[in-house]
C-alpha cells in the first residue's frame, strides 16, 4: 500500500472510529445524541466505545505502518459491525466504512500474510541468514589484496574493507525509480536485499514499488544456482515469472555486480579471473556454479565509477523471453556507512541498437547497509 493510500485510510479509520463515539455518548449517558433515535443500553454503549478504540488504533497503526496493524483491524470490523446491527436504522451507513476496512484488511493478507512475496522474502533471508558459515570472517589485511589488480585493491581499500571483517553478507535498503522501456513512465520503488557469499551464494531482493497509484510486489530470489524474478500487481495479478538458464545468467552478473558496489571485500575470495586492461579498467570473469559471466570495471581515482557487462539479458514485460544486450551501471557520490565508504547513487543502463540507443532504466539510491547481518537483522 503506498504512502498516499495508507493515510487515506488511515484518515477514513480514524474518522469512522470517532463516530462510533455517539453511540457510546447516548448508550452511556454522558450526552443526548438526537441523530441516533434508537434507544442504547449500557453495555451497547460500552460496545461502541471498545469499538471506536480499536478502529482508531487501527487507523494509528496503519499511518504508522505497523506491519500488524491488521489484528486490531479485524477486531475492530467484528464489533463495529455487530453494534451497527443493533441500531441499524440509524447507523447502517457505517457498514460502507466497515467494508472498506475488509477490503485494506484483505490487502493486508495478501501482500503480507503466509503465501505473499514479502513473507517468502522474510523466510528465505531468515534461512539464508542462519547458514553456520555466516558467522563473522577473519579481518582483511593488506596481504588479502595482493592478488588483486592494482585498480581493484585501491577499490577494497578505499572502500574501509582493511581492518574490519571479512564480508560473508550484508542486508542492504534503497530507493529510487524504475521503468520499462525508454519511452516508458517511471515507477518509484523502496527495496531491499539480503546478498550472503559462502558456501550457498544466495541474492534476496524484495522491491515495493507503485505503478499507476497502484501497489507492485518484485521478488528475485537467487539462491545456490537458480534464479526467479516474480512480480504481481496488488500482490494478486501475475505479470512477470521469470526462471531458467537465462534468468541465472543475468542474476550472475548481477551478483557480480552487487559485490563491486556494495561489498568490495567481498571480491578478495570470490571465484573471480582478473584481465588488467590499463590503468583504469579491469576485466572481470567471475564464475558461479555452471555460470561463468565477464564485466569491465572502469575505476576513476581510485573509484569504480562503472560496470559493463553483455552477459546480462533484458527481460520482456512477462519475463518469457530475454536478449542479448550490453548493460552498465555507473555509480557516484561515495560516503561513509560507518565503517565503510560506498557509492550512495546509481543507475541502470540498457545500451539498445534501437533509435534511442542507451537509456537508464533503474536509479536507486543507497539509504543503508549492514554487513554480517544476524539472522533478526
Amino acid at each position: 500500500m503506498n504512502a498516499i493510500m495508507r493515510w487515506f485510510v488511515a484518515l477514513i479509520l480514524v474518522a469512522h472510529g470517532l463516530i462510533h463515539l455517539l453511540g457510546a455518548a447516548k448508550g452511556l449517558g454522558w450526552a443526548e445524541v438526537t441523530t441516533l433515535a434508537e434507544p442504547i443500553q449500557p453495555a451497547i454503549g460500552t460496545a461502541w466505545l471498545i469499538a471506536a478504540l480499536v478502529i482508531v488504533t487501527t487507523g494509528v497503526l496503519l499511518a504508522a505502518r505497523k506491519r500488524k496493524w491488521w489484528v486490531a483491524g479485524l477486531v475492530g470490523v467484528l464489533i463495529s459491525q455487530a453494534v451497527i446491527l443493533t441500531s441499524w436504522s440509524d447507523a447502517k451507513a457505517g457498514t460502507l466504512a466497515n467494508l472498506l476496512l475488509l477490503t485494506a484488511l484483505g490487502y493486508a493478507f495478501v501482500s503480507n500474510g503466509p503465501t505473499s512475496y514479502r513473507a517468502e522474502y522474510q523466510r528465505r533471508i531468515e534461512t539464508a541468514l542462519r547458514e553456520p558459515d555466516q558467522d563473522a570472517g577473519p579481518v582483511v589485511t593488506e596481504a588479502d589484496l595482493a592478488h588483486l589488480p592494482g585498480p581493484v585493491a585501491e577499490h577494497v581499500r578505499r572502500s574501509g574493507a582493511v581492518g574490519q571483517p571479512k564480508v560473508l553478507s550484508l542486508h542492504a535498503r534503497i530507493h529510487g525509480r524504475i521503468r520499462a522501456g525508454a519511452t516508458s513512465r517511471w515507477m518509484t520503488y523502496t527495496g531491499e536485499q539480503v546478498n550472503t557469499y559462502g558456501r550457498a551464494t544466495s541474492r534476496l531482493f524484495w522491491m515495493d514499488a507503485s505503478m499507476f497509484g497502484l501497489p507492485v510486489d518484485v521478488l528475485h530470489v537467487f539462491v545456490g544456482r537458480a534464479a526467479s524474478m516474480r512480480v504481481k500487481l496488488c500482490s494478486l495479478v501475475r505479470m512477470v515469472n521469470a526462471s531458467g538458464p537465462d534468468m541465472d545468467r543475468a542474476e550472475t552478473v548481477t551478483l557480480f555486480n552487487d559485490m563491486c558496489i556494495l561489498a568490495p571485500a567481498a571480491l578478495i575470495d570470490a571465484p573471480i579471473v582478473w584481465e588488467p586492461i590499463d590503468d583504469n579498467q579491469v576485466r572481470g570473469i567471475f564464475t558461479n556454479g555452471a555460470q561463468t559471466v565477464t564485466a569491465d570495471l572502469l575505476f576513476h581515482n581510485g573509484d569504480l565509477v562503472d560496470f559493463v557487462s553483455d552477459d546480462r539479458m533484458s527481460t520482456s514485460h512477462d519475463g518469457a523471453t530475454f536478449t542479448p544486450q550490453r548493460w552498465s551501471t555507473p555509480v557516484s557520490d561515495y560516503r561513509d556507512f560507518d565503517t565503510r565508504r560506498l557509492a550512495t547513487r546509481g543507475e541502470g543502463r540498457w545500451h539498445t541498437t534501437a533509435p534511442q540507443g542507451q537509456f537508464a532504466y533503474l536509479e536507486y539510491n543507497l539509504d543503508d547497509i549492514t554487513y554480517n547481518p544476524s539472522s533478526g537483522h
